[in-house]
């Protein structure tokens, strides 16, 4: 009995523990503060930020969905976009240690001047935790914050679950619209979607 109850408790917790876990980062509430650090090996926090919009781009450059919207220029329009608005972007690379597509930070940051990316930072995730903190799922997996330290949004880049150019170039883009609309202090219309692409590696 005595063995039961504490198989109970033990259930209980872990399925607490999981709610929790998987609810920490809710569309239209707070987003969980974290601090990670970037590529160049600086401290970054998500509540340095407050008062500007931050989107959170996870990325993997072995992923062909990430590989075509950067090589389509997607990807660098979004970051323009945001920086010309005053916006920050933190691309978020989460892949352990030893999986197949884990890249040095130097290796990164190659990748990302290749492309020709202008994010505010790179983090560098190794560890999952910021991944785990957002329930980031695949990369591209894209969440948007406002000036208040808000989610106003979470799900995938776009509407077209696709690497063609052609899709890409009539796909409805979920993050411009997000940031636009809270640029002009309107609600987001969608702010939630099903993300797809390469799960990201934990």
């Amino acid at each position: 009995m005595k063995a039961k109850l504490l198989a109970i408790t033990a259930f209980l917790a872990v399925s607490l523990w999981s709610a929790v876990a998987g609810a920490a980062a809710i569309v239209g509430h707070t987003a969980p503060n974290f601090t990670a650090t970037d590529s160049n090996g600086h401290a970054v926090s998500l509540s340095s930020y407050k008062g500007k919009s931050v989107v959170l781009e996870w990325m993997n450059p072995d992923c062909p969905f990430t590989q075509e919207h950067y090589r389509s220029g997607v990807m660098q329009s979004l970051q323009q976009d945001a920086s010309d608005t005053g916006d920050v972007w933190l691309t978020i690379n989460t892949a352990a240690a030893n999986s197949a597509s884990a890249r040095s930070a130097p290796a990164l940051n190659a990748w990302l001047e290749e492309m020709k990316s202008s994010p505010t930072a790179l983090l560098i995730d190794s560890g999952a935790a910021v991944a785990k903190l957002y329930g980031a799922k695949t990369t591209p997996h894209m969440f948007v914050v406002d000036p208040d330290g808000i989610l106003i949004y979470a799900g995938a880049i776009d509407d077209k679950r696709s690497v063609a150019l052609e899709a890409m170039k009539v796909a409805h883009n979920y993050v411009r619209a997000a940031l636009n609309e809270s640029l002009d202090g309107k609600p987001v219309a969608t702010a939630s979607t099903q993300p797809y692409c390469c799960p990201v590696e934990y």
